[in-house]
């Protein structure tokens, strides 16, 4: 039973549910209390008793009044409750109410009128203490209004709100000065009138909110406008909003680097001038080495020739075998020479094949033992599982041999030579730092314990021309042209070296993760330039008239039948024609529109079996020497000598 009081002295009673009164006096969160008709408390929970500080004792019979403020009641606050309570079915407010003890709580109230039959018979009130909450929120409304205040005063950024569909909501001062647009001109605009016609058109806009929605951020550097329709450069930044898990929006920032992007041009331009002044200079100094040394083997050539000349005339026939053989020592060592340039520039013929650098190194070591001298033991140490790489044998040998007599010549006392294959994984700064693609590779090492290299010269090492030995000991292409190698077969070479205590230098180059495929047959190699058989009919196609007539004569004098053209376009028409060819034999880099390979390529829709032997020195862009080479594709560098010519035509021939 619930007890309701008329006045202090005449409590009467009205019958309640025993359930409800159990509940309400098990509430201790809540004050839950009942009034008469006039206000005055006829219950009281504990919830009441420990929210407001009243025993039951203390407080029924007393007016409700008591619990607001002098402020409130002087308004006539409680009366108003109580008038709005009956009138409109429920009074509900969040106001200072005051404790037993004096002290105020922020308080929400709801006050619900009781009925019975119709006639107004009391009030129940439910009170709650929310002064941590409001404190919380009245913080969170304070944090919001500093930041706001914080984002309303940065003006070096553009920072704003966008509704779901890309809706401008808010506007900073930042960006008003930035884009130009007062906060009531945009408001309520799609944000894709910053963007160029051409981002807009490609759906740029959309593509950033999406990319926001679906991975929390997009950014980017772009073009956008102005109100006044110019551009700036732009930094971008979209962030999704989410409310309790919810996504509600994005928050934009954009910053002007129209100022940093063109400094960091005029950095780059400036950059760039230093590079070509510096490239400027490489060639002049690369000029001058090949000026130096190419008149030397010219003397060397035109001067064998001329005393060939003058001896015959002078019936001295007996003596021009020692011309000849200086000439042609002339002639190779100007196209070493030439060979060692090219792979500088990496823009030699590479013929690559899968080769196990393994093998290649142990086929070399007795080589290696005999061209360092006895004084310096020679090592090797293999990898366990040897991967194979794609590269050029004849190549990379050469690149061992050469940075093997380097270490000899570091090393005038003696000492350790150590050639090693390493596996290894090149990833994340060490790929970017060395402009390789992350994956695997062979690490071939060949290690000294000789004078080393100090900063200065490592930072050279890779120059043309550049050498440390003295005048006439050194080319100065060892490094370059094994440098040119690598990156052309798309590794790279890095030195590490102690001054005093030696000298590591490691050759890089990929794993072959392809199938695995036969190197291409040995070309036989004879005295004996081969002959042919009858009928056998080559086409020779170059557009250097000295070497189709060196050609033919070859050809002929062994029995080919030789056919001559000086373009693709002549050589594809003999090609397309029923003429018998056994060979066709092409230089890479052809006058007309069609290159060597063009035309091969086309001839063997007609001719599928055709045989075909590329005579090349140069062959950038032309998909020869990288693993391109189809089936039944051959390669020989210029320059080469007829002897060589014959046997590659006689092998390729012969396979069939």
């Amino acid at each position: 039973m619930s007890t309701i009081v008329d006045d202090v002295n005449r409590p009467r009673t009205f019958p309640a549910s025993d359930a409800y009164e159990l509940l309400v006096q098990g509430v201790v969160d809540y004050a839950v209390y009942m009034l008469d008709p006039e206000g005055r408390i006829v219950s009281w929970n504990p919830g009441a008793e420990r929210i407001k500080g009243y025993t039951a004792d203390e407080i029924i019979g007393e007016h409700f009044s008591r619990f607001y403020t002098e402020e409130d009641r002087a308004a006539g606050v409680p009366e108003r409750a109580l008038r709005i309570a009956a009138t409109t079915g429920r009074f509900a407010t969040e106001a200072w109410r005051c404790r037993k003890d004096g002290s105020h709580f922020w308080a929400m109230v709801v006050i619900d009128p009781i009925r019975r039959d119709g006639a107004l018979i009391g009030f129940a009130k439910i009170t709650r203490d929310m002064t941590e909450q409001r404190e919380a929120r009245l913080a969170a409304q304070e944090s919001e209004r500093q930041f706001s205040l914080l984002v309303q005063s940065v003006t070096d950024y553009a920072i704003y709100m966008l509704d779901l569909n890309g809706r401008v909501t808010s506007w900073n001062a930042g960006a008003e000065r930035i884009k130009g647009y007062a906060a009531a001109e945009i408001i309520g605009e799609h944000f894709s009138r910053f963007y160029t016609p051409e981002d807009a058109e490609a759906g740029v806009p959309a593509k950033a909110l999406e990319t926001a929605r679906r991975e929390g951020r997009y950014e980017a550097e772009a073009w956008r406008r102005r109100k006044d329709g110019t551009l700036f450069w732009a930094s971008v930044v979209v962030d999704a909003i989410y409310d309790k898990g919810v996504l509600v929006g994005f928050a934009k920032i954009t910053r002007d680097l129209s100022e940093r992007r063109e400094a960091q041009l005029k950095l780059d331009q400036s950059r760039e001038l230093l590079f070509q002044s510096q490239k400027m200079e490489a060639v002049g100094q690369l000029t001058g080495g090949l000026a130096h040394d190419f008149n030397n083997l010219l003397t060397g050539i035109s001067g064998s020739l001329d005393l060939l000349k003058l001896r015959l005339s002078q019936g001295r026939g007996s003596e021009v075998d020692r011309y000849v053989t200086m000439a042609q020592d002339a002639a190779g060592r100007a196209a070493a020479l030439t060979h060692r340039l090219l792979a500088f520039a990496r823009r030699q013929t590479l013929d690559a094949k899968r080769v196990s650098a393994n093998t290649l190194i142990a086929e070399m070591t007795e080589l290696l033992r005999r061209t360092v001298g006895p004084e310096i033991a020679v090592e090797t140490a293999f990898a366990d599982d040897p991967k194979p790489i794609l590269c050029d044998p004849n190549q990379l040998e050469n690149a061992i041999l050469n940075l093997c007599i380097n270490a000899r010549d570091a090393m005038p006392d003696g000492g350790r030579l150590r050639i090693e294959t390493v596996n290894i994984q090149v990833s994340g700064q060490d790929a970017r730092d060395g402009a390789m693609e992350p994956g695997a590779y062979v690490s071939i090492r060949v290690s000294d314990t000789g004078s080393g290299m100090p900063d200065d010269v490592i930072q050279h090492a890779f120059e043309p021309f550049f050498t440390t030995k003295p005048i006439g000991q050194g080319t100065g292409l060892g490094l370059s042209m094994i440098y040119g190698f690598a990156r052309q077969s798309g590794g790279n070479v890095r030195i590490s070296s102690v001054v005093g205590a030696g000298t590591t230098v490691s050759i890089d180059l990929p794993q072959d993760r392809g199938a695995a495929e036969g190197d291409t047959p040995a070309v036989p190699r004879s005295p004996e330039m081969p002959r042919a058989r009858a009928g056998e009919t080559v086409l020779i196609v170059d557009d250097e008239p000295t070497v189709r007539m060196l050609v033919a004569d070859v050809l002929e004098g062994l029995g080919y039948a030789a056919i001559e053209a000086a373009d693709g376009v002549s050589g594809l028409k003999v090609l397309q024609s029923d003429v018998h060819i056994d060979l066709l034999i092409t230089d890479v880099g052809l006058p007309g529109g069609v290159n060597g390979r063009q035309m091969a390529d086309a001839a063997r829709l007609h001719r599928p079996d055709l045989r075909v032997l590329f005579i090349t020195g140069y062959a950038e862009g032309a998909g020869i020497g990288e693993g391109a080479l189809g089936r039944g594709m051959h390669l020989l560098t210029k320059p080469f000598s007829m002897q060589s010519l014959a046997n590659q035509i006689k092998a390729i021939i012969a396979r069939r």
